[in-house]
């Protein structure tokens, strides 16, 4: 008999089992890891006689992951016959794993305060890969000569093994901090410590930071505001519950291996009067940042803003290395008290692979889908030198980035769809779905290919006054309160009409928000406390959302003096309803067995909270693995 050991997870990036292989090869036991949906199963040589040191090592040092709910034990039947092993076919970026943590700050340890410190299994390798295969030669370090432990390490079981990117204060990479006309260099322990300890103190001393990390720059600073793409970076992990309201899996995501960005509502009500009710938080994730935020909370900062850049901006101090770095943005992850789901972002999805898949090279939003033997792998374009392919899908609206004979452009919202459906591998079987990521959506998978229902509609301001005017009888009455009684109001219409803003811009200004966006709407709608909300115009005219009614139902209550909080909040109701009642509409008269949600605009509370409610009795599929937004198109286009 065998001992079973299985985690249960929902992600099928490989990450997790193969940090389990590399603990079962660090004692030599016997063992075969496979990785199935919804979980990994490692069936163990019962009779070896290390492996409940072997047990008691993984549950001291497996990473803790937002997608793994739990675990489980019991005997299978059979023996394993050999000690597993593992690949690493794709770069991670990840946060550091508890292990690399615990060396970076031991002072014996040959990588203390050493910001490129990670293992094979986590950290930020992706910023210095450049293309495949994954091999030293094709990174940022292939100049870079390993030392002889490093070297050793790479070989030799345990959680380096394999790793590309090894390196230490020996044969690492060198750090400078500049301010002004002075250079400070780090090459060595106490150069490091000092290095971070100076940024630090910057910081305290309202002075600017820029520092190139592993996973790209950031710009950091001490603000009394958040701008648009701002982060509040939270430093010391015994405080985040001082100052932020989370449930138990917001905290435990935010210290998990992946290090999401979280949109949280704040306790703390000094920090509330300074950023509001709430907002983007993140702990800290690779090297840089952490041995940082080390630094900070010796000096009493418990947290820091910072802004995440694609390239440099000017700074008080900046630290830099001379390396070229490859970007990619953040995962957002959305979680409430049933459901967690990947928002948007580019990091910890990509790169991946689908193990199936149709001879057809997808492209959309600077990611690219490549068949070969093994399925489909999905990375930037750039990491590839060339691909062969029988047809090319690539999003409508881009620079056509191939040449070729089968080309087809695609549409966002049909594949972002049909992204869910190669997910959970819904090939042949119906499906409805709606796609909200700007204007709403609504599609039926046949079994073979994708339809639109009800399409989108672009929203134009122009001549949104006459056309308010002659909405319904009465209508005119309600243009001309404004036009007379209201010439805010009136104003803000002229805006809209002279401007190219979307239809949530136009809802912002309408409401009279600052920040005139979707995320300024979904922001005031999590101010509301309370239940019930007021039923706003969500209706279909000629087969498309009618802008117009919606707009002037907003007017209405604006003049009837209801506030923006609870407007915000009715608005993400009444499109919760919009959308429950129109797809169970559908799926009634497709006969469709399955829902689907797909568009970033999904990640609001206020609506997914109430499509949640109304469809308590109908369960429906969203990306697991992929962001349920833009990114998720590429997946979708391989198989369109």
């Amino acid at each position: 008999m065998a001992f079973a050991l299985e985690v249960i997870t929902s992600f099928s990036q490989p990450t997790i089992k193969n940090y389990l292989i590399s603990i079962i090869r660090r004692f030599s036991i016997k063992a075969v890891v496979h990785q199935k949906k919804n979980k990994i199963i490692c069936a163990f040589d019962s009779s070896h006689d290390k492996l409940q040191e072997c047990l008691e090592t993984i549950a001291a040092e497996l990473p803790a992951s937002c997608f793994m709910s739990s675990s489980q034990h019991y005997e299978l039947e059979g023996e394993p016959e050999s000690i597993p092993d593992f690949e690493m076919e794709y770069p991670v970026a990840l946060g550091l794993c508890p292990s690399c943590q615990k060396e970076m700050f031991d002072p014996s340890s040959k990588r203390y305060y050493y910001p490129f410190t990670q293992c094979t299994h986590c950290g930020g390798q992706y910023a210095f890969s450049d293309h495949y295969p994954y091999v030293r030669e094709n990174t940022a370090l292939k100049y870079m000569k390993t030392c002889p432990k490093c070297e050793d390490e790479s070989k030799s079981f345990g959680r380096h093994e394999k790793q590309v990117l090894n390196s230490c204060h020996a044969c690492g990479i060198p750090v400078k901090l500049i301010h002004k006309d002075k250079e400070r260099y780090a090459n060595d322990a106490g150069s490091f410590r000092t290095l971070f300890e100076v940024a630090a103190k910057a910081l305290r001393d309202g002075k600017t930071l820029l520092m190139k990390t592993t996973m790209g720059y950031r710009f950091f600073e001490r603000s009394d505001r958040l701008r648009a793409g701002e982060v509040v970076m939270l430093t010391n992990a015994m405080k985040i519950t001082d100052y932020c309201s989370l449930i138990n899996d917001e905290f435990n995501a935010l210290l998990s291996i992946e290090r999401p960005i979280l949109h949280v509502a704040l306790k703390d009500e000094a920090l509330r009067e300074t950023f509001g009710t709430s907002i983007d938080v993140k702990y800290p994730d690779e090297g840089f940042s952490i041995l940082l935020s080390k630094e900070l909370t010796l000096l009493g900062i418990d947290y820091i803003v910072y802004e995440a850049l694609e390239s440099a901006i000017e700074a008080d101090y900046v630290m830099d290395f001379d390396l070229e770095l490859q970007y990619q943005s953040d995962m957002r992850l959305f979680i409430n008290k049933d459901i967690k789901f990947i928002a948007s972002g580019e990091r910890v999805s990509f790169p991946s692979r689908i193990p199936y898949g149709t001879d057809t090279l997808s492209l959309a939003h600077g990611l690219v889908g490549i068949k070969d033997e093994r399925g489909v792998l999905f990375d930037q374009m750039g990491r590839f030198s060339s691909a062969s392919t029988l047809k090319v899908n690539q999003l409508e609206g881009e620079e056509r980035a191939v040449e070729s004979a089968n080309f087809h452009p695609i549409a966002a919202d049909e594949a972002s769809f049909m992204s869910v459906i190669a997910e959970h591998n819904k090939f042949g079987i119906k499906a409805v779905g709606a796609y909200f990521e700007g204007e709403p959506s609504f599609l039926y998978y046949d079994g073979k290919k994708v339809i639109r229902v009800v399409p989108p509609k672009h929203f134009s301001g122009y001549g949104i006054i006459e056309a308010m005017r002659g909405l319904r009888e009465g209508s005119d009455r309600l243009i001309d309160n404004v036009e007379k009684n209201h010439p805010e109001l009136h104003h803000i219409l002229l805006r809209i009409e002279q401007s190219d803003a979307t239809l949530f811009e136009a809802t912002a200004m309408i409401l009279g928000l600052a920040e005139e966006s979707f995320a300024g709407v979904m922001k005031e709608a999590l101010k509301f406390i309370g239940k019930g909300g007021l039923q706003i115009d969500t209706k279909v005219n000629d087969n498309r959302f009618d802008h117009v009614a919606f707009l002037s139902s907003i007017i209405s209550y604006r003049l009837a003096g209801v506030d923006s909080i609870y407007m915000s909040y009715s608005i993400f109701e009444s499109f919760g309803d919009y959308f429950s009642e129109l797809l169970n509409e559908i799926k009634g008269k497709t006969k469709a067995t399955d829902i689907v949600l797909c568009g970033s605009y999904f990640a609001g509370q206020s609506l997914f909270s109430r499509i949640q409610r109304n469809f308590k009795s109908t369960p429906f599929l969203m990306n697991q693995n992929y962001p349920i937004g833009k990114e998720n198109c590429v997946v979708g286009g391989a198989f369109l």
